[in-house]
């Protein structure tokens, strides 16, 4: 029996780290279904009232790092402005909206009823971005039929400077650890190479995680997260950077930085379903109890075979936890 979604409380922001793949892992996604995904991505997000932290949009998966804010009510004239630019000025619930209002009488209950319920929810928001762009996927390939393999993964990130950091890059290096580029800058898919580029809201969601006003201090230290560095330990060797010396200096146990560890494959950053410090991860532990064992006492456990001592998640994955 799968797991219930965890999510946050209800009554205060929350992160969520989504992934979702194409059916049997097929490597179905061209550069141009990258742009459209990236297309899609933030408009769908400023209706939904979400902000988008990163992303990552890879040939067979992506990855969302997308915070829910705290529920605050929505006026009418908000919801319409949302609407029109989500839909277009001549859209149908936006006509049915604004009719409603130049009588006087304000936003129809069943319209604004519609568009609350597509505010504010990971779930929705997940929903319609991969039903948005599997109808216009089938459309360009003449093809019809399921183009996810499964219901989107989530992890619930605590909304901290560690934990959102470390997940933020192992999804800005997904293209480093596939091959596909050395420098993580380079791949023009991700929220990462956006915000560089100068995408406002990529840069705002970035200066978020370091609670940084200012964008090149931000991006400075966002780039020590995500690169290896070039000086070694005291004795001066100099730092393994490919996959598979990494693991090899991990099981000699050399002390390695936080971008070389995240140049690995980390089960628990994309399946451990809460993920920060125990404290955080007991607390959902505690929420969710009832879909646990009674046996088990507390939700916290270690990331097993990566040196994230800081970090703690729900789920204990022990088979090819860090590859």
């Amino acid at each position: 029996m799968r797991l219930a979604r965890v999510k946050g409380r209800g009554d205060g922001s929350a992160v969520y780290h989504c992934i979702s793949r194409t059916v049997g892992g097929q490597l179905l996604l061209d550069d141009g279904c990258k742009a459209k995904l990236v297309g899609l991505l933030l408009p769908l997000a400023r209706f939904c009232g979400l902000e988008v932290i990163t992303y990552c949009m890879m040939g067979n998966h992506f990855h969302v790092l997308v915070r829910v804010p705290e529920p605050v009510p929505l006026s009418d004239e908000v919801l319409l402005r949302r609407a029109e630019d989500f839909y277009g000025q001549e859209g149908f619930l936006v006509v049915l909206a604004r009719e409603g209002m130049r009588a006087g009488k304000g936003m129809p209950a069943q319209v604004r009823q519609i568009l609350l319920g597509r505010m504010g929810d990971v779930s929705v928001f997940m929903k319609e971005f991969k039903q948005r762009f599997s109808r216009w996927y089938n459309r360009r390939s003449d093809r019809f039929g399921t183009l996810w393999a499964e219901r989107f993964k989530s992890v619930l990130v605590e909304d901290t400077s560690e934990a959102l950091r470390t997940v933020a890059a192992y999804i800005d290096l997904n293209p480093v650890r596939a091959g596909l580029v050395n420098d993580p800058k380079d791949y023009r898919f991700s929220g990462y190479s956006a915000a560089l580029v100068g995408q406002r809201e990529l840069r705002q969601g970035l200066m978020g995680v370091f609670s940084e006003s200012n964008w090149s201090r931000a991006a400075t230290r966002y780039r020590e997260s995500l690169m290896v560095q070039g000086a070694g330990d005291a004795g001066g060797s100099k730092r393994p950077v490919d996959r598979e010396t990494i693991r090899l200096a991990l099981s000699q146990g050399w002390r390695l930085s936080e971008a070389e560890v995240l140049r690995l494959r980390i089960r628990h950053l994309t399946e451990g379903v809460a993920l920060g410090s125990r404290e955080f991860v007991n607390a959902v532990f505690d929420r969710y109890r009832p879909l646990f064992g009674p046996r088990r006492r507390d939700g916290a456990r270690p990331i097993r075979g990566a040196p994230l001592p800081t970090i703690s998640t729900l789920r204990d994955l022990r088979v090819n936890a860090v590859y």
